[in-house]
């Protein structure tokens, strides 16, 4: 039989971030042999990971990142807080957001994280994800997954400005049509308020229909049911819905740092037809 050293079980482990009894166990089934050990581990933590996919995740974290023009964001999920301040689950996460940039993702394509495994695996690297995923829930005995995904590449002249919220369950990305310092400032402080306020749409028209049609109608009946002429009817429910948009598109909405301002005149205030492209906002779970 083969001599495993306790040198060469410590090595495995820090290879692959295996436990030390399963690092041992498969190198004396590989009979020594690190390569061997590897592979074996690898196949042993692809199905101990089958075994965790089905288990609820609630807790996770978001990512953000920049390189060469483009910015990416990332939602990362587990079971447990525990796992998400762990090094290996933020490690992966900021990997994550980084790899975002080698994957054929679509300029501010939003994918949820099988899309997104499938897209990786189709692009000609091999499943990359995918496994350092399976690695991953070995290693911290939870399911993780890989919740939603979006990259925007920046448009002609313009610039990123993000904020990602105090133990970072929420993360907003934002493209502005200005790359100025006092822009990017700007910016950042209506990404903090779109992490506050959660607007559905950039402006009226960007709230999807179903969502303005579904309130309409329910600000339709209510006004019915307290015997309004449909003349009157029409006028309450178009003054309600103003109070719907100023309430869900970040354009309309009051600033949070300053309520008296709607985020519109912030941007009208800081000169230079400064204007918000898009946004994204994500939150764990959300």
């Amino acid at each position: 039989m083969t001599q495993i050293t306790a040198g060469a079980v410590k090595a495995l482990r820090d290879r692959t971030g295996a436990g030390m009894m399963d690092c041992k166990r498969a190198l004396i089934e590989a009979e020594g042999d690190a390569e061997r050990a590897v592979d074996l581990l690898r196949k042993a933590g692809a199905a101990k990971a089958a075994k965790r996919v089905a288990r609820d995740v609630s807790e996770g974290t978001i990512r953000i990142a920049t390189r060469d023009g483009s910015a990416s964001m990332v939602e990362v999920l587990s079971e447990t807080d525990f796992v998400v301040r762990s090094e290996a689950f933020e490690a992966f996460a900021t990997e994550l957001a980084e790899r975002l940039f080698d994957v054929p993702l679509g300029d501010g394509q939003i994918l949820e994280g099988e899309a997104l495994l499938g897209l990786d695996a189709a692009s000609g690297g091999g499943s990359e994800i995918e496994d350092r995923l399976n690695e991953l829930r070995v290693q911290v005995g939870e399911n993780v997954r890989v919740g939603r995904a979006v990259r925007y590449d920046l448009g002609e002249g313009g610039a990123f400005a993000s904020y990602v919220h105090f133990g970072s369950r929420i993360g907003v990305l934002i493209e502005i049509s200005q790359s100025s310092e006092e822009a990017v400032e700007t910016a950042r402080g209506i990404a903090m308020h779109a992490a506050a306020t959660n607007p559905s749409g950039l402006s009226p028209e960007d709230i999807p229909a179903d969502v303005v049609e579904r309130e309409r109608a329910l600000l339709t009946e209510q006004a019915l049911e307290q015997g309004k002429p449909p003349s009157i009817t029409e006028k309450i429910v178009e003054g309600r819905m103003r109070k719907f948009f100023e309430e869900n598109a970040l354009l309309w909405q009051s600033y949070v740092r300053d309520p008296d301002l709607k985020v519109r005149d912030l941007l009208s205030g800081a000169g230079g037809d400064l204007a918000v492209r898009r946004f994204a906002r994500f939150e764990v779970g959300g």
